[in-house]
């Protein structure tokens, strides 16, 4: 529960916000609007499962990774 709670707060007040802020400056949105194309992504769809380890890619990769999915409809995952 603890875990869970740590992970949520992680996502929630430093990974989405500064991830969303790039879309919106990268791309020329509003903050509503770059909140709603990611959230609708795929790549959310993998940084809300705690499993998937998405969490400790930085703001920068996770809207490269972003921006990938939404030109060709794949995610690209960086190399280790």
């Amino acid at each position: 529960m603890i875990m869970d709670e740590k992970f949520h707060a992680i996502l929630s007040v430093a990974v989405i916000p500064q991830t969303v802020a790039l879309i919106a400056e990268k791309e020329g949105m509003d903050d509503l609007e770059a909140l709603r194309a990611f959230y609708g992504s795929k790549v959310y769809e993998l940084l809300a499962n705690e499993e998937t380890k998405l969490w400790h890619y930085s703001p920068l990769t996770l809207y490269t990774m972003w921006k990938q999915e939404q030109e060709t409809g794949n995610i690209v995952f960086p190399e280790e």
